[in-house]
């Protein structure tokens, strides 16, 4: 199970974070770090929220120093997800949280299976 919340989606792993610019386009070359993430279906909301951590990395730091704000984060899988990216915490990682389409694989829910 995961390691946020039991009804919780997860991924933990080796991502490549693209550094996106204000108008949604790569701003930099990706940067390969460790990350785990995790997430679940907002009803108030009625969306996917997930959030999670980057393990500290020099290159996720400096990018971040350089006005980084905004990250493409891909999986060896190829799942993505757009991520809002923190300061550094005290232990030197970044915090990262997104909604809509997670970086990892969810669940999917035919609607008509719920009618019956």
């Amino acid at each position: 199970m995961s390691g946020f919340d039991d009804d919780e989606e997860e991924y933990r792993g080796e991502v490549s974070l693209v550094p996106l610019g204000g108008d949604g386009a790569p701003s930099a070359e990706p940067i390969t770090a460790r990350c785990h993430v995790a997430g679940h279906f907002s009803p108030l909301t009625g969306d996917y929220r997930w959030s999670g951590r980057l393990s500290p990395s020099p290159e996720v730091t400096a990018a971040y120093e350089n006005g980084v704000r905004t990250v493409l984060i891909r999986t060896p899988d190829g799942h993505e997800g757009v991520a809002a990216l923190a300061e550094p915490n005290l232990w030197g990682g970044h915090p990262v949280s997104g909604s809509g389409t997670p970086p990892y694989p969810v669940p999917q829910i035919d609607l008509s299976d719920l009618l019956d």
